[in-house]
């Protein structure tokens, strides 16, 4: 199963990155991924960091290792949890004036179809959109933002 989500930020590519990547800041800006922690500030490679997430009402504690980082290009994430792999990666790249950031994620288990119903394709793509939507209001609300405009949110399928 994939979930790919792509959506645009009225905002520079640094500032994007940065907000994305300190995860001291995530309590103000997340509330797809809660308790985000790690040993440094930010998100590194080679490193894990925690979290915990609540596609329904029972909380899922998960330690993403940090896969691959080209800074103002791409992060990789990836983990394993009740016997489902996740691997989930984030594209930043500019257009024109703002930046479009993608996330993709792939699911893959040997009991993926009676795990659909656990976590239909449908509640993972809204926590998805969520989180990008999330970070676009963190970046263009803030100083340094080339402007307010309405949120325009794309979806990839």
């Amino acid at each position: 199963m994939v979930i790919e989500e792509s959506i645009r930020i009225n905002a520079s590519l640094e500032r994007v990155w940065d907000i994305f990547t300190d995860l001291t800041c995530w309590k103000n800006w997340c509330s797809v991924l809660e308790d985000v922690s790690a040993e440094g500030r930010r998100l590194e490679e080679g490193n894990s960091f925690k979290c915990c997430i609540r596609p329904f009402d029972i909380p899922m504690n998960l330690e993403p290792y940090v896969e691959e980082i080209i800074p103002m290009d791409r992060i990789v994430w990836s983990g394993k949890k009740h016997g489902i792999s996740a691997r989930h990666e984030f594209t930043f790249q500019m257009n024109g004036n703002e930046v479009l950031l993608t996330s993709r994620e792939a699911f893959s288990s040997p009991f993926m179809s009676p795990l659909r119903f656990l976590f239909p394709k449908s509640k993972l793509q809204e926590l998805s959109g969520k989180m990008l939507r999330e970070i676009k209001m963190a970046a263009e609300e803030g100083p340094g933002t080339q402007n307010n405009e309405k949120i325009q949110h794309s979806n990839k399928t």
